[in-house]
């Protein structure tokens, strides 16, 4: 797959995502919250799309071929990359 083919699904994907399981911060906050009953440590909403990201290369890293991993990183990017612009304003 080439670089803009997975960075088109990546825009798809995320474009989709608000309608599918609500709006991004919601949902990423809502994950943090789980994360943190269960850890007992702290995480924001910018953590769970670095969490994910790594989660990713983790799948990556066990030599299993998926290109849905990079169209996912690229999205989880986006989504990360819009809740640190967010936290700017």
């Amino acid at each position: 797959m080439k670089r803009k083919e997975i960075l088109d699904r990546a825009a798809v994907i995320v474009g989709g995502k608000d309608g599918q399981h609500g709006g991004t911060e919601d949902n990423f906050n809502r994950i943090a919250r789980l994360w943190y009953a269960y850890k007992g440590t702290p995480f924001t909403a910018k953590d769970v799309a670095v969490m994910m990201i790594l989660l990713k290369v983790a799948r990556i890293a066990s030599g299993h071929q998926n290109d849905d991993n990079f169209v996912d990183i690229a999205g989880y990017a986006a989504c990360g990359g819009e809740l640190e612009a967010s936290d700017d304003v």
